[in-house]
């Protein structure tokens, strides 16, 4: 009797707890990729000519290559900054303002895939001594110096003649043909000391740092010259094509390597084949939220590259890539490349031989009580998706 009344006084003794439906575990997808499927799929018309289209991309290439002057003038005051900077570092003397650890070269003109006009040079410094403001003011005179007493027995002309600037990020060396621009960094484990008063920009020195490692990457995995022809190409596109502009230099580098070397036969594909699937690809969704995009090889994670772009930005890439692969399957390769035309065809309806390829439109909306962050994804809208991925600036 007493058990009765036990189980009538608490009703919900046995009862079962309510259902949560388990959350559903975000698993990045790869887009549609031909060329990967391409052995799937039997041909029904021959391959076409691209005879043309291979001529106009090595064009484009030779005229986006810095001229023999150009690269002349780089070399040489990369050799002569890089020189004092490696003395510093054996050798200091009286300096010790800060202590110098290692010197790396980065950027595009170690990777031999600079653009004519942009006669930049990146050289990295890393200190074994925390990066102050006035170190790094002390370092650039001292630099000026040196240089100027090393070209003592050269004749020097007044357009020959060494400037230094001073930025955030360190410092620049510079005369009237090229110019050097050294990056500041410091020991990782050094990091976490920094004082935003008193030092440099702590993200600052993480990207430098890791500039550093996709330069020893890109040297390993990236030397194929066509490699090196497709990033040029597609770092002219983000220069033209405002959709494309968020696409980062190393996210260029990713592309190129993967749209030229991922393939069944692991070999090189030719330039006209890589440049095409490029439109593709991205097309496909390959930089879009859901999609297994590019792994950045550099870092620990599992981050996918294209995550530090927003919603919109990746929507917004897609959107183009499509509207120029369809100008670019009907022979407006000249267009896109830029050597006929401008770039309203990616905003404005166009006709090729008949065929109308009109602009696609944006699908993504951004809410209206919500303002992303620049360089970050809508967090609300990742959640709904189930998305857990890092987000690297």
């Amino acid at each position: 009797m007493a058990r009765g009344n036990l189980r009538r006084g608490n009703p919900m003794r046995n009862a079962r707890p309510p259902f949560k439906p388990a959350r559903k575990t975000f698993v990045p997808r790869h887009p549609f990729d031909l060329t990967l499927a391409e052995p799937l799929f039997q041909k029904v018309a021959p391959q076409q000519d691209d005879t043309a289209l291979t001529a106009a991309l090595l064009k484009r290439n030779t005229d986006l290559t810095p001229t023999p002057a150009e690269q002349t003038a780089i070399a040489n005051l990369v050799t002569k900054v890089q020189s004092v900077l490696d003395n510093l570092v054996v050798a200091p003397g009286d300096f010790n303002t800060c202590q110098l650890d290692e010197v790396r070269q980065v950027g595009s003109f170690k990777k031999g895939t600079m653009i004519t006009g942009n006669n930049t040079a990146d050289i990295v410094v890393i200190l074994k001594t925390l990066p102050t403001k006035e170190a790094c003011e002390a370092l650039a005179r001292k630099v000026e110096e040196d240089l100027k007493n090393a070209m003592k027995t050269e004749v020097v002309t007044k357009a020959d003649q060494i400037t230094t600037t001073q930025h955030d990020r360190g410092f620049d060396i510079s005369n009237w043909q090229a110019k050097v621009r050294v990056l500041i960094a410091t020991l990782p484990q050094n990091i976490r000391k920094l004082e935003n008063d008193i030092h440099l920009d702590p993200k600052a020195m993480q990207s430098h740092l890791a500039a550093i490692r996709h330069s020893r990457w890109f040297e390993e995995n990236a030397h194929h010259s066509s490699i090196k022809v497709l990033i040029r190409l597609l770092r002219d596109l983000t220069k033209r094509f405002e959709s494309f502009s968020p696409l980062s230099p190393w996210m260029l580098d990713l592309l190129a390597h993967l749209a030229i070397m991922n393939n069944p036969s692991r070999q090189a594909l030719p330039i006209n084949l890589a440049f095409r699937r490029v439109f593709q690809l991205l097309a496909a969704g390959l930089f879009l939220p859901g999609s297994a995009g590019i792994t950045d090889p550099c870092e620990p994670g599992h981050i996918r590259v294209h995550t530090a772009m927003t919603l919109e930005q990746q929507d917004t890439c897609c959107m183009t890539a499509q509207t120029l692969l369809r100008v670019l399957l009907h022979g407006g390769y000249k267009h896109i490349l830029g050597l006929e035309g401008n770039t309203s065809i990616a905003r404005e309806m166009s006709v090729w031989d008949g065929v109308v390829v009109s602009p696609v439109e944006p699908v993504y909306e951004r809410p209206a009580d919500k303002k992303e962050s620049e360089g970050m994804e809508d967090m609300e809208a990742v959640e709904n998706m189930g998305e857990e991925d890092t987000i690297m600036e």
